[in-house]
């Protein structure tokens, strides 16, 4: 009920990109009814039928990718301060967030449903349409009730639990060690962060036990005025000479000496305390750890590598598609591998691309502007390198399947538009998430005195570096995914 109160009283826009989401889930559960029909008109041909079904999984992934950049720019489910009282903590938000977006894909795979009835002729009762072929339709031919519902859930169960796995609570707090790092005997690093004096490892049984002797005072006046035998150590007798400032600042004596005799002037001993002279020993630097971003940015090339050699291996091993004919799945797999190696390389290349514009004297202009690149790689990165991958493929397609080539028909062109459609809304999300996200900074630069022209200024100097760098990388990846295929 507080999913659905949020969704009926959420803004337009709110509702737009929501409506977006149930749009893909129909596209996308349509052409899995369609590639049902096909296995069920072609009994005979089992592999063909289930190529179509894969090649399904393209638009089924942007559909999934669209659904959860929606769900992190709800404001609706946004975590707020003083909703944990009322029981609505992240765990709470995310289960609604999750149920929200199921929502909107069970409207849309409900809307793919009559859609392909209303197709078939099983609505209205009359001839089926012609504009989808009548192989694909399964025309004539019962459905499975198991395989349609199987099929239809999938863009709604996938898309939830995406979201669920991406907005799922974390722990704030850092995971840091139990003590910094730090130099040890002889450089030696290790996680002691206490320094030893100079001629400590060597000398004479330094590492024998230790016992920290202490006034009661926890003072070191304390120790050099008491009577007895803490006089006899603050004077620093060769007897007792053991006493040692050792690690962390404690006084120090070995085991093996002897101890000294109890007093006699009826004083009691005071209880030995272990006393730290140091309160606060100096810190070890931290190393500086890498950007996760920068961290995934050679995986992602590694991967992209392999994808185009497997679709290298693949053109040269097979002809050309024929009309009416899906691609082989050595190309779909080299695809898959290229565009999640352009996903994974994204932040890292739009990291780098922000450091760039900070190089060589920048101005405040530029400064501004590769800062916020690197503030927002994380959002924007993943999202531009699926485009990339879209364009790229965009390409090859317009290359190889031109002129003489194999003619798209309706279900090609409809998986290309919801691909295209679906990443390019994505991408805008992220943007609009991004911009969201730095308006405060945005308030505040406002306020000290900066003028408009100079954040429109340096928007423009980031979607012109961000062009310039992923423009020929596409056009590279495109040439050398096409150049196998174009024979």
């Amino acid at each position: 009920m507080l999913a659905l109160r949020l969704t009926r009283t959420a803004h337009l826009a709110v509702h737009l990109r929501r409506l977006l989401v149930a749009v893909a889930s129909a596209g996308t559960g349509f052409l899995l009814l369609c590639a049902l029909g096909y296995a069920l008109s072609h009994p005979d041909t089992p592999g063909a039928a289930a190529l179509r079904l894969a090649w399904c999984a393209a638009p089924l992934a942007a559909a999934v990718q669209l659904a959860v950049a929606v769900a992190r720019t709800d404001p609706g489910t946004r975590p707020r301060s003083g909703l944990s009282a009322i029981g609505l903590g992240p765990g709470r938000l995310m289960a609604v967030s999750a149920t929200t977006t199921a929502l909107s894909a069970v409207l849309g795979s409900v809307a793919a449903l009559f859609l392909f009835l209303h197709l078939r002729g099983d609505l209205t009762g009359g001839p089926p349409s012609g504009r989808v072929a009548a192989d694909a339709l399964a025309v004539g031919q019962s459905l499975p009730a198991p395989a349609v519902l199987t099929l239809l859930v999938l863009v709604p169960v996938l898309a939830s639990a995406a979201v669920a796995h991406t907005l799922r609570p974390r722990d704030p707090r850092p995971a840091t060690a139990t003590a910094p790092r730090g130099y040890g005997r002889f450089g030696a690093y290790g996680w002691g962060k206490a320094r030893e004096t100079f001629g400590a490892y060597g000398r004479f049984g330094s590492r024998t036990a230790t016992v920290a002797i202490a006034a009661g005072s926890g003072t070191a006046d304390a120790i050099a005025a008491g009577s007895g035998t803490t006089g006899a150590i603050a004077a620093g007798s060769r007897a007792a000479g053991a006493a040692r400032v050792g690690a962390g600042g404690t006084l120090q004596t070995q085991a093996s000496d002897a101890q000294p005799p109890a007093p006699t002037d009826g004083t009691a001993e005071a209880p030995a305390t272990a006393q730290t002279l140091d309160p606060q020993p100096e810190p070890t630097p931290a190393p500086t750890p890498h950007s996760p971003n920068t961290t995934a940015l050679p995986w992602g090339i590694a991967v992209l590598a392999a994808g185009l050699t497997v679709e290298t291996y693949t053109g040269n091993a097979s002809a050309a598609p024929t009309p009416g004919t899906a691609p082989s799945a050595g190309v779909l797999v080299g695809w898959a591998l290229t565009a999640l190696g352009l996903a994974l390389a994204g932040p890292g290349l739009t990291h780098l691309c922000g450091r760039l514009l900070q190089a060589a004297r920048p101005g405040a202009l530029r400064l501004l502007a590769g800062r916020v690149l690197m503030e927002e790689s994380h959002r924007i990165g993943r999202p531009l390198g699926v485009v990339a991958a879209v364009a790229a493929a965009a390409y090859v397609a317009a290359t190889v399947y031109d002129g003489d080539g194999p003619a798209f028909g309706p279900l090609a062109t409809l998986g290309a538009l919801l691909v295209a459609g679906c990443t390019v809304a994505t991408l805008l999300t992220a943007a609009v998430a991004a911009k969201h996200a730095r308006a405060d900074t945005t308030d505040a630069l406002l306020r000290l005195g900066a003028p408009p022209s100079t954040l429109r200024g340096a928007a423009a100097v980031r979607a012109a570096a961000l062009l310039a760098l992923f423009g020929p990388l596409t056009l590279i990846v495109a040439v050398l995914a096409a150049l196998p295929l174009d024979h």
